[in-house]
């Protein structure tokens, strides 16, 4: 189970956007996730009239290792650390572990 998800909400601990928040838009890989108005760059694009693409300099988001993000915790304002437990139905369900409260609710 991934205690980061797609659609989660959190804020970047470290690097040039530290303290920033953001909502995941996907997971690259295992151990990065794209953050929506997170490590933006921007890209020099070649045009292409097949493709439709019109070139020049472009923004663009750019993958961030999953270490340096925590996912936000709205009750405290702050980033935390998630565990995951199972619950007595057999359910698998991920938790704050400062709170103890589910994040997935």
């Amino acid at each position: 189970m991934q205690k980061i998800r797609k659609g989660d909400e959190v804020i970047v601990i470290a690097g040039k956007d530290k303290g920033r928040r953001g909502v995941v838009q996907q997971r690259v890989g295992r151990d990065r996730v794209v953050v929506a108005g997170i490590n933006v760059v921007k890209k020099h694009v070649r045009p292409n009239p097949l493709k439709g693409v019109a070139g020049g300099i472009v923004s663009k988001e750019m993958p961030i290792h999953i270490s340096n993000v925590m996912l936000y915790n709205p009750k405290t304002q702050k980033g935390e650390r998630v565990g995951i437990k199972t619950l007595e139905d057999g359910r698998k369900v991920r938790f704050f572990k400062r709170t103890g409260e589910l994040v997935d609710a």
